[in-house]
Protein backbone atom coordinates (compact mmCIF):
# COMPACT_ATOMS: atom_id res chain seq x y z
CA UNK A 1 0.00 0.00 0.00
CA UNK A 2 1.19 3.47 -0.87
CA UNK A 3 2.20 5.31 1.91
CA UNK A 4 0.81 8.88 2.03
CA UNK A 5 1.47 12.36 3.53
CA UNK A 6 -0.98 11.96 5.99
CA UNK A 7 0.57 8.73 6.90
CA UNK A 8 3.99 10.53 8.12
CA UNK A 9 1.68 13.01 9.42
CA UNK A 10 -0.17 10.42 11.52
CA UNK A 11 3.12 8.86 12.64
CA UNK A 12 5.01 12.04 13.58
CA UNK A 13 2.08 13.42 15.41
CA UNK A 14 1.73 16.45 13.31
CA UNK A 15 -0.20 17.84 10.84
CA UNK A 16 0.27 17.04 6.93
CA UNK A 17 1.41 20.69 6.82
CA UNK A 18 3.88 20.46 9.05
CA UNK A 19 5.33 17.47 6.78
CA UNK A 20 4.93 19.42 4.03
CA UNK A 21 7.33 22.27 5.12
CA UNK A 22 9.83 20.09 6.90
CA UNK A 23 10.32 18.13 3.19
CA UNK A 24 10.30 20.92 1.33
CA UNK A 25 12.26 23.78 3.56
CA UNK A 26 10.78 26.15 2.97
CA UNK A 27 9.14 27.28 6.37
CA UNK A 28 11.08 27.43 9.81
CA UNK A 29 10.11 24.15 11.92
CA UNK A 30 11.45 23.51 15.29
CA UNK A 31 14.37 21.36 15.47
CA UNK A 32 12.41 18.37 17.46
CA UNK A 33 9.62 18.47 15.22
CA UNK A 34 12.01 18.27 12.16
CA UNK A 35 13.28 15.07 13.68
CA UNK A 36 10.00 13.67 14.67
CA UNK A 37 8.98 14.37 11.07
CA UNK A 38 12.07 12.73 9.23
CA UNK A 39 12.29 9.56 11.49
CA UNK A 40 8.51 9.04 10.49
CA UNK A 41 9.45 9.56 6.55
CA UNK A 42 12.56 7.13 7.25
CA UNK A 43 10.30 4.38 9.39
CA UNK A 44 7.44 4.47 6.78
CA UNK A 45 10.04 4.60 4.03
CA UNK A 46 8.09 7.58 2.60
CA UNK A 47 8.49 9.01 -1.05
CA UNK A 48 7.24 11.65 -2.94
CA UNK A 49 4.83 10.72 -5.72
CA UNK A 50 3.05 12.43 -8.94
CA UNK A 51 4.78 15.38 -10.29
CA UNK A 52 6.78 15.99 -7.29
CA UNK A 53 8.67 12.40 -8.06
CA UNK A 54 9.58 13.95 -10.99
CA UNK A 55 11.11 16.74 -9.17
CA UNK A 56 12.94 15.03 -6.82
CA UNK A 57 14.08 13.01 -9.88
CA UNK A 58 15.65 15.97 -11.43
CA UNK A 59 17.84 16.27 -8.19
CA UNK A 60 19.50 12.87 -9.23
CA UNK A 61 22.81 15.17 -9.99
CA UNK A 62 23.45 15.49 -5.72
CA UNK A 63 26.22 13.55 -4.40
CA UNK A 64 26.29 13.52 -0.22
CA UNK A 65 29.51 13.81 1.47
CA UNK A 66 29.09 13.08 5.37
CA UNK A 67 31.36 14.34 7.80
CA UNK A 68 31.78 14.48 11.61
CA UNK A 69 33.13 17.47 11.81
CA UNK A 70 34.33 19.61 8.98
CA UNK A 71 35.80 22.16 10.82
CA UNK A 72 38.57 18.87 11.61
CA UNK A 73 40.99 18.67 9.28
CA UNK A 74 41.06 14.98 8.76
CA UNK A 75 37.75 15.12 7.67
CA UNK A 76 37.90 18.65 5.01
CA UNK A 77 41.01 17.20 3.18
CA UNK A 78 38.67 13.95 2.58
CA UNK A 79 35.56 16.53 1.50
CA UNK A 80 37.70 18.15 -0.18
CA UNK A 81 39.17 15.82 -2.48
CA UNK A 82 35.83 14.22 -2.80
CA UNK A 83 34.19 17.42 -4.12
CA UNK A 84 37.19 18.19 -6.63
CA UNK A 85 36.60 14.95 -8.07
CA UNK A 86 32.65 15.15 -8.09
CA UNK A 87 32.36 18.84 -9.64
CA UNK A 88 34.76 18.91 -11.82
CA UNK A 89 33.88 19.77 -15.36
CA UNK A 90 31.59 17.45 -17.29
CA UNK A 91 29.03 16.99 -19.96
CA UNK A 92 26.33 19.03 -17.83
CA UNK A 93 24.00 15.99 -18.34
CA UNK A 94 24.05 14.43 -15.18
CA UNK A 95 24.98 10.93 -16.36
CA UNK A 96 27.36 9.33 -14.38
CA UNK A 97 31.06 10.99 -15.74
CA UNK A 98 29.19 14.30 -16.04
CA UNK A 99 29.14 17.23 -13.28
CA UNK A 100 27.49 16.58 -10.36
CA UNK A 101 26.64 18.97 -7.07
CA UNK A 102 28.41 17.37 -4.12
CA UNK A 103 26.58 18.42 -0.36
CA UNK A 104 28.67 18.47 3.12
CA UNK A 105 26.64 16.67 5.51
CA UNK A 106 28.57 18.17 8.94
CA UNK A 107 26.79 15.12 11.74
CA UNK A 108 28.80 16.45 13.80
CA UNK A 109 29.36 12.88 15.14
CA UNK A 110 26.25 12.40 15.88
CA UNK A 111 24.27 8.93 14.82
CA UNK A 112 20.94 10.52 14.78
CA UNK A 113 21.68 13.22 12.33
CA UNK A 114 23.84 10.67 10.17
CA UNK A 115 20.70 8.65 9.38
CA UNK A 116 19.11 12.06 9.23
CA UNK A 117 21.01 12.97 6.44
CA UNK A 118 20.68 9.53 4.86
CA UNK A 119 17.27 10.02 5.00
CA UNK A 120 17.18 13.25 3.20
CA UNK A 121 19.67 12.32 0.59
CA UNK A 122 17.59 8.97 -0.12
CA UNK A 123 14.55 11.63 -1.09
CA UNK A 124 16.54 13.85 -3.19
CA UNK A 125 17.29 10.56 -5.06
CA UNK A 126 20.98 11.17 -4.64
CA UNK A 127 23.21 9.74 -6.99
CA UNK A 128 25.57 8.67 -4.63
CA UNK A 129 26.75 8.89 -1.16
CA UNK A 130 30.40 9.12 0.85
CA UNK A 131 30.92 8.39 4.26
CA UNK A 132 33.53 9.93 5.92
CA UNK A 133 35.65 8.52 8.93
CA UNK A 134 35.01 6.08 11.61
CA UNK A 135 31.37 4.06 11.93
CA UNK A 136 30.09 4.08 15.77
CA UNK A 137 30.27 0.87 17.14
CA UNK A 138 26.43 0.49 17.93
CA UNK A 139 24.54 -2.37 17.43
CA UNK A 140 21.04 -1.11 16.70
CA UNK A 141 23.30 2.05 14.72
CA UNK A 142 24.48 -0.09 12.28
CA UNK A 143 21.48 -2.28 11.72
CA UNK A 144 19.68 1.05 11.14
CA UNK A 145 22.51 1.96 9.01
CA UNK A 146 22.57 -0.79 6.70
CA UNK A 147 18.79 -0.53 6.20
CA UNK A 148 18.94 2.87 5.63
CA UNK A 149 22.25 1.90 2.99
CA UNK A 150 20.14 -0.59 1.50
CA UNK A 151 17.09 1.39 1.11
CA UNK A 152 19.42 3.86 -1.12
CA UNK A 153 21.28 1.33 -2.90
CA UNK A 154 18.00 -0.28 -4.14
CA UNK A 155 17.22 2.99 -5.07
CA UNK A 156 19.96 3.40 -7.60
CA UNK A 157 22.56 4.99 -5.49
CA UNK A 158 26.53 4.65 -5.25
CA UNK A 159 27.49 4.26 -1.60
CA UNK A 160 31.05 4.81 -1.02
CA UNK A 161 32.52 4.90 2.48
CA UNK A 162 36.26 6.83 3.12
CA UNK A 163 38.17 6.01 5.46
CA UNK A 164 35.27 3.66 7.62
CA UNK A 165 35.88 -0.52 7.42
CA UNK A 166 32.75 -2.11 5.92
CA UNK A 167 29.08 -2.61 7.68
CA UNK A 168 28.37 -6.47 9.12
CA UNK A 169 26.29 -6.49 6.53
CA UNK A 170 28.02 -4.43 3.21
CA UNK A 171 26.08 -5.94 0.43
CA UNK A 172 24.40 -2.78 -0.71
CA UNK A 173 27.96 -0.65 -0.32
CA UNK A 174 29.76 0.16 -3.67
CA UNK A 175 33.29 0.52 -2.63
CA UNK A 176 34.80 0.85 1.55
CA UNK A 177 38.15 2.50 1.44
CA UNK A 178 39.47 1.38 4.84
CA UNK A 179 42.49 2.89 6.31
CA UNK A 180 44.83 0.78 8.38
CA UNK A 181 44.44 2.17 11.33
CA UNK A 182 46.04 -1.12 13.38
CA UNK A 183 48.48 -1.29 11.44
CA UNK A 184 49.70 2.28 11.59
CA UNK A 185 49.14 2.22 15.55
CA UNK A 186 51.49 -0.78 16.06
CA UNK A 187 53.87 0.51 13.75
CA UNK A 188 54.20 4.22 15.80
CA UNK A 189 54.44 2.53 19.10
CA UNK A 190 56.98 -0.39 17.72
CA UNK A 191 58.92 2.85 16.85
CA UNK A 192 58.66 4.07 20.71
CA UNK A 193 59.83 0.73 21.70
CA UNK A 194 62.67 0.54 19.27
CA UNK A 195 63.95 3.96 21.16
CA UNK A 196 63.73 2.31 24.52
CA UNK A 197 60.76 3.77 25.53
CA UNK A 198 58.71 0.95 28.51
CA UNK A 199 56.08 3.55 30.11
CA UNK A 200 54.13 5.05 27.09
CA UNK A 201 51.04 7.05 28.20
CA UNK A 202 48.11 6.24 25.26
CA UNK A 203 45.27 9.19 24.94
CA UNK A 204 42.68 7.33 23.15
CA UNK A 205 39.27 8.58 21.07
CA UNK A 206 35.83 7.73 21.83
CA UNK A 207 35.04 4.70 23.04
CA UNK A 208 32.38 4.15 20.53
CA UNK A 209 34.17 5.05 17.24
CA UNK A 210 35.94 2.29 15.03
CA UNK A 211 38.75 4.32 14.73
CA UNK A 212 39.47 4.98 18.25
CA UNK A 213 39.49 0.82 18.83
CA UNK A 214 41.84 -0.42 16.48
CA UNK A 215 44.67 2.37 16.48
CA UNK A 216 44.27 1.33 19.99
CA UNK A 217 44.36 -2.60 19.15
CA UNK A 218 47.57 -1.54 17.10
CA UNK A 219 49.36 -0.35 20.21
CA UNK A 220 48.40 -3.07 22.34
CA UNK A 221 49.46 -5.25 20.25
CA UNK A 222 52.72 -3.99 19.82
CA UNK A 223 53.09 -3.33 24.06
CA UNK A 224 52.31 -7.12 24.02
CA UNK A 225 54.75 -8.39 21.58
CA UNK A 226 57.72 -6.22 24.14
CA UNK A 227 56.05 -8.27 26.81
CA UNK A 228 55.06 -4.65 27.99
CA UNK A 229 51.59 -5.34 29.60
CA UNK A 230 49.93 -5.15 32.93
CA UNK A 231 49.11 -1.63 32.64
CA UNK A 232 47.34 -1.10 29.67
CA UNK A 233 43.96 0.37 30.88
CA UNK A 234 45.68 2.45 33.74
CA UNK A 235 47.92 4.10 31.26
CA UNK A 236 45.07 4.29 28.75
CA UNK A 237 42.71 8.06 28.90
CA UNK A 238 39.77 7.97 26.57
CA UNK A 239 38.35 11.07 25.15
CA UNK A 240 37.20 13.36 22.31
CA UNK A 241 39.64 14.08 18.89
CA UNK A 242 40.10 17.49 19.81
CA UNK A 243 43.35 19.65 21.65
CA UNK A 244 41.57 20.10 24.35
CA UNK A 245 40.78 16.24 25.33
CA UNK A 246 44.43 15.75 24.56
CA UNK A 247 45.36 18.21 27.39
CA UNK A 248 43.26 16.88 30.10
CA UNK A 249 44.11 13.77 28.78
CA UNK A 250 47.56 14.01 29.46
CA UNK A 251 47.94 15.83 32.57
CA UNK A 252 45.25 12.61 33.83
CA UNK A 253 48.13 10.61 32.80
CA UNK A 254 50.65 12.57 34.29
CA UNK A 255 49.00 12.13 37.62
CA UNK A 256 48.53 8.58 37.30
CA UNK A 257 52.00 7.55 36.43
CA UNK A 258 54.79 10.33 36.35
CA UNK A 259 57.66 8.60 35.31
CA UNK A 260 55.95 8.01 31.63
CA UNK A 261 58.48 8.73 28.71
CA UNK A 262 56.16 8.81 25.81
CA UNK A 263 52.36 9.61 24.99
CA UNK A 264 50.96 8.35 21.83
CA UNK A 265 47.69 10.72 21.37
CA UNK A 266 44.80 9.61 19.17
CA UNK A 267 45.41 11.74 16.01
CA UNK A 268 47.58 14.98 15.90
CA UNK A 269 44.94 17.21 17.15
CA UNK A 270 44.95 15.77 20.62
CA UNK A 271 48.61 15.29 20.48
CA UNK A 272 48.75 18.98 20.34
CA UNK A 273 47.01 19.30 23.40
CA UNK A 274 49.06 16.79 25.31
CA UNK A 275 52.16 18.30 24.47
CA UNK A 276 50.77 21.81 25.58
CA UNK A 277 50.35 19.85 29.48
CA UNK A 278 53.67 18.44 29.19
CA UNK A 279 55.00 21.80 28.56
CA UNK A 280 53.37 23.33 31.15
CA UNK A 281 54.32 20.72 33.71
CA UNK A 282 57.73 22.57 32.73
CA UNK A 283 58.73 19.22 30.80
CA UNK A 284 60.73 19.15 27.57
CA UNK A 285 59.81 17.77 24.08
CA UNK A 286 61.21 15.23 23.50
CA UNK A 287 63.76 15.31 26.31
CA UNK A 288 61.69 14.79 28.66
CA UNK A 289 58.62 13.22 27.31
CA UNK A 290 58.39 12.01 23.81
CA UNK A 291 55.10 12.70 21.83
CA UNK A 292 53.71 11.23 18.77
CA UNK A 293 49.86 11.61 16.69
CA UNK A 294 48.02 10.08 13.83
CA UNK A 295 47.22 10.94 10.58
CA UNK A 296 49.70 13.54 9.76
CA UNK A 297 47.70 16.68 9.26
CA UNK A 298 49.39 19.76 7.30
CA UNK A 299 50.49 21.38 10.36
CA UNK A 300 52.23 18.40 11.86
CA UNK A 301 55.59 19.50 10.09
CA UNK A 302 55.47 22.49 11.24
CA UNK A 303 54.89 22.36 14.98
CA UNK A 304 58.05 22.56 16.85
CA UNK A 305 59.52 20.24 17.48
CA UNK A 306 57.98 18.32 14.23
CA UNK A 307 55.76 15.67 15.47
CA UNK A 308 55.97 12.27 14.98
CA UNK A 309 53.05 10.54 13.53
CA UNK A 310 51.30 8.41 11.37
CA UNK A 311 50.71 9.62 7.53
CA UNK A 312 46.96 8.79 6.07
CA UNK A 313 46.87 9.71 2.37
CA UNK A 314 43.67 11.38 3.07
CA UNK A 315 43.33 13.78 0.01
CA UNK A 316 44.51 10.70 -2.11
CA UNK A 317 41.38 8.21 -0.44
CA UNK A 318 38.98 11.06 -0.81
CA UNK A 319 39.53 11.84 -4.29
CA UNK A 320 39.16 8.31 -5.04
CA UNK A 321 36.22 7.94 -3.20
CA UNK A 322 35.19 11.13 -5.68
CA UNK A 323 35.95 8.87 -8.54
CA UNK A 324 34.39 6.12 -6.96
CA UNK A 325 30.95 8.04 -6.74
CA UNK A 326 30.94 9.40 -9.50
CA UNK A 327 31.68 5.99 -11.72
CA UNK A 328 34.73 6.92 -13.20
CA UNK A 329 36.49 4.53 -11.03
CA UNK A 330 36.45 0.35 -11.02
CA UNK A 331 35.10 -0.52 -7.48
CA UNK A 332 38.17 -2.47 -5.98
CA UNK A 333 38.05 -6.05 -5.85
CA UNK A 334 35.63 -7.39 -2.98
CA UNK A 335 34.57 -4.10 -2.72
CA UNK A 336 37.14 -3.13 -0.28
CA UNK A 337 40.06 -1.48 -0.23
CA UNK A 338 42.76 -1.20 2.90
CA UNK A 339 44.72 2.41 2.35
CA UNK A 340 48.21 1.47 3.71
CA UNK A 341 49.49 3.90 6.55
CA UNK A 342 53.07 5.23 6.54
CA UNK A 343 55.22 6.17 9.87
CA UNK A 344 56.66 9.49 10.14
CA UNK A 345 59.82 10.02 12.03
CA UNK A 346 59.97 13.85 13.62
CA UNK A 347 61.79 15.70 16.17
CA UNK A 348 59.05 14.88 18.57
CA UNK A 349 60.40 11.68 19.58
CA UNK A 350 64.10 10.34 20.89
CA UNK A 351 65.42 7.77 23.79
CA UNK A 352 63.85 8.28 26.90
CA UNK A 353 65.80 10.05 29.91
CA UNK A 354 68.06 8.04 31.59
Amino acid sequence: MTVTLADVAARARVSPATVSRVLNGNYPVAASTRERVLRAVDDLDYVLNGPASSLAAATSDLIGILVNDIADPFFGIMAGAAQTEIGGPGDGSGRAGGEKLAVVCNTGGSPARELTYLTLLQRQRAAAVVLTGGAVEDPAHQAAMSAKLAKLADAGTRVVLCGRPPLPDGDSILAALAFDNRGGGRRLTEHLISLGHQRIGYVAGPLERTTTRHRLEGHRDAMKAAGLVGDEDRLTVHGSYDRSSGYDATVELLRREPGITAVVAANDTVALGAAAAIRDRGLRIPEDISVAGFDDLPFSVDVVPALTTVRLPLFEAGARAGRLAMGKETPPPGGVATIPAELMVRGSTAVPRV
